[in-house]
């Protein structure tokens, strides 16, 4: 018997037989991949004008910023009436 090679020296089967192609092959024209926004937007983010990061884009940015207050404190408020609905003892 001897001692035998645990590892196959073998070479595995192909699980998929297309090849593949490599990003470098890939035309950068292509229409999935659209326009590069990333420096526009950089360049709106780092613009000093004195405004927080989630309300430099304008009116969308302020109306969702001022719904999710809203909610807030109106689920605060409600959690409060709640609890104090909830402490108060039940008429019979």
């Amino acid at each position: 018997q001897g001692l035998k090679p645990i590892v196959s020296t073998e070479s595995p089967a192909l699980v998929f037989g297309t090849t593949t192609k490599l990003a470098s092959d890939i035309p950068a024209t292509d229409s999935f991949l659209g326009k590069n926004k990333v420096p526009d937007l950089q360049k709106l983010f780092q613009k000093a004008d004195g405004l927080p990061v989630h309300l430099k884009r304008g009116v969308p940015d302020k109306l969702l910023y001022r719904t999710t207050m809203a909610l807030t404190i109106g689920g605060t408020i409600y959690c409060l009436i709640a609890l104090y609905m909830a402490s108060q003892p039940r008429n019979q």
